[in-house]
């Protein structure tokens, strides 16, 4: 079999990436000291090396990155570095140092590797997008007034969203984004897929088509197979997910067959602790952020690695500490859980909710009303997947509150569980 031109690509990141480690390892404060004298190569003493965290960012920053040669009110007065934050969703905010045009640089890199979305005209510098997610956690912008519309735009992109409450938007608050949506005439948009699901179901039910879109585009949060039907249905056209962190950049993008292709050139993927299965910690050295390089991150969701003719493709299966742990102590992922609504109509968004001596499944439907007997098949799988016979619940509501953050978590386990 002839290589790939990806394959051919994955095969020289070793290159790549054994060159970082070492201006990485020699240059960085937060990496002093990890680099042995030994007859290992450096890409043997990576996967040995320890596993990084959000807490290991925040400690010390910006010299634990930055060294004393290097001072963080120079690089911002010479306009070469962004200082950002992480989201704050599954612990406190993390300050960030990315260069200068980094984040649109890597974005268009991920969405080349599916070729609608790099045939739609999406990689050229006019194409238009809308953006609808959480106000508090978006990179390029971020409110808590009530901005006009002209205040929301952000070169091509078209934020319309005012409220991280998508359940709780008003007949006003819907009506005001769906003219400016119409007014922009997006190619795409860019979605958090529970805002995204509130907004197409009021497209949905209003009739409302939008011309110039070619495809959606989901991020921020994980990716249902209920969020998935509901976007498809009432865009009519094609739903893409696209994986990464504000730390990492993206790192993965759903190619037009349904597979997470990694973006090859902006990181490095490992897993860690992987179980029976073969899913384990997400692990990431990052390769093009020269002032904030990330050695051995676990960025804190699950994945397996899956090979194919064409180079490794990857599998989410969500956030670790959002996984429960069956009495028998084998771990169900958020993919597991989400899979139990496959082939089954009627939700919009859900979350399940582990209480001391049951499962509580919380699910908005699509429609009004909850089919008895979509339900009941519901509970049964979940009972089944959890080994919680007679312990799970379910009921409709018409709210599901998001983190501070602005995003929602599909699974909620008891405090102190992971």
């Amino acid at each position: 079999m002839l290589a790939t031109s990806e394959l051919i690509l994955e095969s020289t990141q070793a290159e790549r990436l054994e060159s970082a480690l070492g201006t990485y390892l020699r240059e960085v404060p937060l990496y002093a000291g990890s680099q042995r004298e030994s007859a290992a190569s450096l890409l043997e003493q990576h996967r040995n090396l320890p596993l990084i965290t959000k807490s290991d960012l925040r400690r010390g920053f910006p010299e634990n990155f930055l060294g004393p040669n290097n001072r963080l009110d120079a690089l911002l007065e010479a306009d070469v570095i962004e200082l950002e934050h992480t989201s704050g969703t599954s612990e406190q905010r993390t300050p960030l140092l990315l260069p200068k045009g980094w984040w649109n640089e890597q974005e268009r890199r991920a969405l080349a590797l599916n070729p609608v979305t790099s045939r739609s005209g999406a990689l050229a510098p006019e194409a238009r997008r809308a953006t609808i997610g959480s106000p508090s956690c978006n990179n390029d912008i971020s409110y808590t007034g009530t901005p006009s519309c002209s205040e929301r735009v952000v070169g091509q992109a078209q934020f319309v969203t005012l409220s991280k409450h998508p359940f709780l938007w008003s007949a006003a608050d819907l009506e005001r984004m769906t003219e400016e949506t119409l007014d922009w005439n997006p190619l795409f948009l860019d979605v958090d897929p529970v805002y995204g699901v509130a907004f197409a179901r009021h497209c949905e039910r209003h009739g409302i088509r939008l011309p110039s879109l070619r495809f959606v585009l989901s991020s921020y949060e994980y990716l249902s197979l209920n969020h998935r039907r509901v976007l498809e249905r009432a865009f009519g056209v094609p739903v893409y997910n696209l994986y990464g962190s504000t730390e990492t950049g993206h790192l993965l993008m759903q190619d037009e067959t349904g597979a997470m292709r990694p973006s090859l050139e902006t990181a490095a993927l490992d897993l860690a602790h992987l179980d029976e299965r073969g899913i384990g910690d997400l692990v990431v050295t990052t390769l093009t952020n020269p002032y904030m390089p990330l050695v051995r991150y676990r960025i804190g969701d699950l994945a397996r690695a899956e090979g194919s003719p064409y180079g490794t493709r990857y599998e989410l299966h969500g956030r670790a500490a959002d996984a429960p742990i069956r009495p028998d102590g084998k771990r169900v992922t958020v993919r597991d859980l989400d899979q139990c609504f496959a082939g089954l109509e009627g939700t919009a968004h859900y979350q399940l909710v582990q209480r001391a001596d049951h499962y509580q499944l919380r699910i908005i439907p699509d429609a009004p009303g909850l089919a008895p007997a979509t339900a009941t098949e519901l509970r049964e799988r979940l009972e089944q997947l959890l080994d919680a016979a007679g312990a799970v619940r379910v009921e409709t509501t018409d709210l599901i509150m998001p983190q501070g953050s602005g995003k929602f978590r599909l699974c909620i386990p008891p405090a102190g569980k992971h």
